[in-house]
């Protein structure tokens, strides 16, 4: 099988990787349109489930990058001049360009050929399978937009997506208000030296404060003092040409079409809120992999994988999506002592949320905990107590 991969992101190399060690004999090409090493945004995210698959298909490429990542266990939110604090999931950061360098380097070992400032815009003719790997603005999906039934939805917030020299010690939240709203960030750390801080902030706050007609350094200059206490006089940086965004989340009525095939940002998006898309892109990865290996024929194969993948992600679209809406209504929540403003944050995919007075909410939410905790402890004690009871009736009898 000749297999050409289109774009040498995450989704694409790791695919390549595993068609590789599945027949070595496959002929698979990555085409990159970018040069080597360049590459947007800053640090990715992903938790321990990840990292536990990535062992499953490849321990090689695993092991490689969690050597890589920084690691986190708590959160922290920082609203107004109050900051809360509390204990979560194991969560890694990896700088987007350190782990993209792991897997080209995993990918070359094993064969694989990369292809950098090449561009593709058609599928190439002598190729078996051609994945479209290339991202939201994937170009050989737009051109057959009409046979995928491609729907691109712009949220209604902004978002710019920013470094800093700043490291995290935990996932941080930091949420300011101006006299037009609040304008808030997210910052993890990926490395030793530097963090991930993307800032997100309402239409009235973006245009009041005067970001749509600042110039960069006038952008980052207002950023740096709004954000002055989370950053620690550490400055925020801007690759050149970053732009502000309203995120699109772009669905497709079917991922393939004859030999090609969608893969990651192409097929699908999930809001960066939810800190999903580069997890959601490898797991696209290993379903493709796995339906390949499984069926013979190819349109079987491209199938599997598309009934697969639409079905798993449908828990990680709806989070998504009210997570989104969570912050666009941000307002309705962050007015609560700052503990129960972060603990609704931690409950933002709730399709119920929206529905339900804030404050009752937390009281449910809360009350439903020790419920569970009772049911927990009843779990516990129950098999100790029917032993106890056992022990005690022999006693009796003897």
């Amino acid at each position: 099988m000749k297999v050409v991969c289109v774009g040498g992101g995450p989704a694409g190399l790791y695919l390549a990787i595993l068609l590789k060690r599945q027949d070595p004999s496959r002929e698979i090409t990555v085409h990159e349109r970018n040069p080597e090493g360049s590459t947007y945004g800053w640090g990715v995210t992903y938790w321990r489930g990840l990292l536990d698959r990535l062992q499953a298909y490849d321990p090689a490429s695993a092991r490689a990058i969690e050597e890589a990542s920084v690691r986190w266990s708590e959160g922290v939110a920082h609203v107004r001049d109050l900051t809360t604090r509390h204990q979560g999931d194991e969560g890694f950061g990896i700088g987007r360009q350190r782990l993209l360098d792991l897997l080209a380097d995993r990918a070359r070992i094993l064969g694989v050929r990369l292809e950098y400032e090449s561009e593709i815009t058609e599928p190439p003719t002598g190729a078996d399978l051609v994945v479209a790997a290339d991202g939201v603005h994937s170009t050989l999906r737009t051109r057959r937009a009409g046979h995928f039934g491609t729907e691109i939805v712009p949220g209604r917030n902004h978002y710019i997506w920013l470094g800093t020299t700043k490291v995290f010690d935990a996932f941080t939240f930091a949420f300011t208000e101006t006299e037009h709203g609040w304008i808030w960030v997210y910052g993890y750390g990926f490395s030793g030296e530097q963090s991930t801080c993307v800032v997100e902030c309402s239409p009235r706050a973006f245009t009041g404060l005067g970001l749509d007609r600042a110039n960069e350094g006038e952008q980052v200059a207002l950023l740096e003092q709004l954000f002055a206490r989370v950053l620690d006089g550490h400055p925020l940086i801007c690759r050149p040409g970053t732009a502000w965004l309203n995120f699109r989340t772009v669905t497709n009525r079917t991922w393939h079409q004859g030999k090609l095939v969608l893969l990651g940002d192409a097929a699908h998006t999930t809001h960066y809120s939810i800190g999903a898309g580069t997890t959601l892109a490898l797991e696209d990865a290993m379903c493709l992999a796995d339906s390949l290996r499984t069926h013979a024929d190819l349109p079987d194969s491209l199938a599997d994988y598309e009934r697969r993948r639409k079905s798993e992600l449908l828990a990680a679209q709806s989070a998504a999506r009210h997570s989104a809406q969570w912050y666009e209504n941000l307002p309705r929540y962050v007015n609560l002592p700052p503990h129960r403003m972060f603990a609704l944050l931690g409950q933002r995919h709730s399709p119920l949320l929206p529905y339900i007075p804030p404050q009752l909410y937390y009281g449910l939410d809360k009350a439903a905990g020790r419920l569970e905790m009772l049911r927990r402890f009843k779990r516990w004690l129950g098999p100790r107590a029917a032993r106890a009871l056992h022990a005690r009736s022999v006693g009796r009898r003897r």
